[in-house]
């Protein structure tokens, strides 16, 4: 979430591909899954900024680049929905947003609003991913 790799991670997920495919299993990996960076959360409130679309494209086509040989199936996010609701319309996800009238545990948030924000920010992701998957790595 910050410009740097973590090249321990790099090498961890090359030797769990590796592994996988040395016992014939295809690997089918999804970009996000309800991890985002706490690091861009706090530098601009994450999925609530557009700019997650520029930061999230930058990912994948790093994913792209350093696993696309070995890896042919890529998901760009799980549950979505939920990424959304569950985060900034009832809080019981991270971040855990939402309107106070909704539940009394919400310190911030507006549910009338972000889960869409969110979710706009999620669709135009996905889109970009996808567009940057088609052209240059397919």
């Amino acid at each position: 979430g910050t410009d740097k790799i973590n090249q321990a991670g790099v090498d961890h997920y090359n030797k769990f591909i590796n592994a996988l495919l040395a016992q014939g299993i295809e690997p089918y990996v999804t970009l996000y899954h309800w991890d985002l960076p706490q690091a861009l959360h706090d530098k601009y409130n994450g999925w609530l900024s557009p700019q997650i679309i520029k930061d999230f494209a930058t990912f994948a086509e790093t994913c792209f680049e350093i696993y696309g040989d070995r890896v042919k199936h890529w998901i760009t996010f799980n549950e979505p929905h939920t990424v959304a609701i569950q985060g900034y319309d009832v809080g019981l996800h991270a971040p855990g947003r939402c309107s106070i009238f909704l539940h009394l545990f919400c310190r911030a948030g507006n549910s009338a609003t972000e889960p869409y924000i969110v979710a706009h920010n999620i669709l135009l992701s996905h889109g970009t991913v996808a567009d940057i998957y088609r052209k240059k790595y397919k």
